[in-house]
This record gives C-alpha cells, sequence and structure tokens, in this order.
C-alpha cells in the first residue's frame, strides 16, 4: 500500500518560530516557506526529500552541528494509527510515540500527516567548496576527521570522495556566521592536510540560498527546484545508495582509500556530525547514533541493466567500513541486504522500538520487511 501525501504541503510559522508543516512538503517547500519567515530547520541537501521520511529517521543536514538534527526539532506530530484514531504525540501526550518518531524511521507506528517544529531565526551563512588534487585523499581525510572533531558547532563539513584510479576528493562545507570566520576554518584544514586544494570556493548566502547551493540549483527559482513533471527542471535519476555511520574515533584513512580505489562511478559522502548532535543522550531520542563522527553515504549510478553490479559493488564498499570501524547505518538508507540491520539502525533503542509498535501498531498493519516489529 503507497499512500501519497503530496498535497498536505503546508508550511505555516507561528510568530514565536513554531512551525507546522504537513507530512507530504519537500524541503525546498519547507525550507522556502520558513526562509520568507525568517526561521530555520536543520535538514538535508536534497530538495525533493519529504520531510516525514526525512524526520522520522533522524534528519541528518547541513546544518546539524549547530541546530541538531531535523527530528531534534520536532516538537509534536499528528499521527493517524492503525485503528483510524487521530493522535497528537508530543512531550506529554502520547510521549513513548513521540520518542519513537524522533528517529525510529518511517512507517513503523502509523501515518504521520502533520509536524510541528521548534524553528530558530535564521542566520546570514556562508557556503564553500574545496576541491583537492588527485592523490591526496589519505591526507585529507586524516586532517578532515580530527578538523571536524576538534570544529566550533557552527562548521558542518562533508568530505567527498570519488572512487578511481587513484580517488580524488573534495570537501563541501556551511559555515554559520561570515566569510571570515569560514576562511579561518578553512585554513586550519588546509594546513592539517599538508596539501593545497585546487580551487576554493567561499560565498555568503541567506539561509534559502545556502540551501539551494548544497540542493544543486542555486541559480534556480524555488518552483525549478522541483521534478520535471511538476514543472521543475530535476530529472529523474537511478542509483544504489547505502550508509554505515563513522566513529566515534576515525577511521583509518589509508586502508579507506585502498577501498575506493578502483571504485570509478562510486561516491562516499562523509558528513560531520557532532556539535549538538551529540548533545542528547543515544537513548533521548530513537536516533541512537550521537557519538558518530559523521554519516557515511554510498552512491553509485545504477540503471536497470548494471543494477546487480552497481549493487555488488555498494555492498563491498558498505561491509568494508563495518571492517574499518563503522558497523552503525543511517535508517534513511534502508538498505534491504544489510546485515544486523536492526542493531544497526537503532543499536540499544530497538527493543523500546518494538514495545512501541506493538503498542500502537498490534496487529501488525503497519509491518514491512525492515520494520521494527520484524527485527
Amino acid at each position: 500500500m503507497v499512500i501519497d501525501l503530496r498535497a498536505l504541503n503546508t508550511v505555516r510559522v507561528d510568530p514565536d518560530g513554531s512551525a507546522e508543516v504537513g507530512a507530504g512538503a519537500r524541503l525546498i517547500e519547507v525550507y522556502a516557506g520558513l526562509a520568507a519567515a525568517g526561521r530555520l530547520l536543520p535538514g538535508g541537501s536534497c530538495p525533493t526529500v519529504g520531510i516525514g521520511g526525512l524526520t522520522l529517521g533522524g534528519g541528518i543536514g547541513v546544518l546539524a552541528r549547530r541546530y541538531g538534527l531535523t527530528c531534534d526539532r520536532l516538537t509534536a506530530a499528528e499521527v493517524v494509527t492503525a485503528d483510524s484514531c487521530v493522535l497528537t504525540a508530543d512531550a506529554e501526550h502520547e510521549p513513548d510515540l513521540h520518542w519513537g518518531l524522533r528517529g525510529g524511521g518511517g512507517g513503523n507506528f502509523g501515518v504521520v500527516t502533520r509536524f510541528t517544529f521548534d524553528t530558530p531565526p535564521a542566520p546570514g551563512l556562508t557556503v564553500f567548496v574545496l576541491p583537492f588534487p588527485a592523490g591526496s585523499v589519505p591526507q585529507v581525510l586524516g586532517a578532515w576527521q580530527q578538523w571536524v572533531a576538534d570544529a566550533p558547532p557552527e562548521l558542518w563539513a562533508s568530505c567527498q570522495i570519488s572512487g578511481g584510479n587513484p580517488p580524488t576528493c573534495k570537501v563541501v562545507g556551511c559555515w554559520v556566521g561570515e566569510p571570515d570566520g569560514a576562511n579561518r576554518q578553512i585554513d586550519r584544514l588546509v594546513r592539517a592536510a599538508g596539501t593545497r586544494p585546487t580551487g576554493r570556493t567561499v560565498a555568503a548566502k541567506d539561509y534559502l540560498g545556502a540551501m539551494k547551493f548544497m540542493a544543486g540549483c542555486a541559480n534556480d527559482t524555488v518552483a525549478q527546484c522541483h521534478p520535471t513533471w511538476e514543472g521543475g527542471r530535476l530529472t529523474r535519476t537511478g542509483f544504489v545508495a547505502t550508509s554505515r555511520m563513522l566513529g566515534p574515533g576515525p577511521v583509518d584513512p589509508a586502508r579507506l582509500t585502498e577501498l575506493m580505489t578502483g571504485r570509478t562511478g562510486v561516491d562516499l559522502l562523509l558528513d560531520s556530525l557532532g556539535g549538538a548532535v551529540a548533545e542528547p543522550a543515544p537513548d533521548a531520542t530513537a536516533f541512537p547514533h550521537r557519538d558518530s563522527l559523521a554519516s557515511a553515504q554510498v552512491y553509485a549510478g545504477a540503471t536497470p541493466a548494471t543494477e546487480d553490479r552497481v549493487r555488488a559493488t555498494v555492498d563491498e564498499i558498505r561491509d568494508g567500513l563495518a571492517r574499518l570501524g563503522a558497523p552503525g547505518a543511517y535508517v534513511n538508507y534502508i538498505d534491504a541486504t544489510l546485515p544486523d540491520w536492526g542493531r544497526a539502525y537503532y543499536g540499544a533503542n530497538l527493543p523500546r522500538l518494538q514495545r512501541t509498535a506493538r503498542r500502537y501498531d498490534p496487529d501488525g498493519v503497519f509491518a514491512f520487511p525492515q520494520s521494527v516489529t520484524a527485527a
């Protein structure tokens, strides 16, 4: 069964910054609506991702180190359960359900139709891109891991490694503040890496401008940051993806580089965590990866003819990351072949999630192969 929530896409911001968002809204719509009110919500970079799936799985994004995960900003949710009851889940009403909706994955308890978020004021931001020369991945990755671990929470950065012979990398980031502050942080990374980037883009942006820059549609209107069949310019693409969670300690940069050597067409995105993400305890919400240094997202383009081969390659990298000390995984990259997926996604929070699912869906109406009740 597929339930289409796209019509539930209203974004309304109250004077106190509380935002009600329909569960069918896409991120670009959420960001545009909040920006018009001078507010922000930490979230992902893909403009067509739905707010519902992002929030329910945790919500890793480009402002997470300063403002937390998307689910950390969730104060209430309207949920329709399998017996047709409409519940409001917040800290005082249905607190177990509210806990589970913050990182417990989509579809496990009911259908969420509306979210209420606490949104902070939107400050000026600075975005940056640093491409590094081929062959420098071990130096850059080694320096990057220590750099983000020691960085102030205003800094978020992604080390993006492209497979090849040799692999290449770039660092993409966002700084909460002016370019001078961003440049000081960048200089610290370059000194630690011992290799100079081949280019350096640093640009001040407002909140919506920064989100569009990260989405790859910086020069487009909000309407253009939609799929082509909705009047935008974003085309449908086929890919295979999976994830791991790094840390709390660093991974061996030489071994990770070896893992990506020869993997042409595969990208590994390491998105920094820490800061505000690490402040709650691992069991404060259903999202357990509070002490992770970064999330690791493995992407590879695929067509129906190449899917099996590409999937095998992606799985090899996924399993190689686990051998390097990254056994966890992000449920928003749900992976049908992930070993021990229940613990990988949810860690020690899995038993409580199972009890919550049995309470709100005792007959398993919403069960699916990787629902918490199936773990």
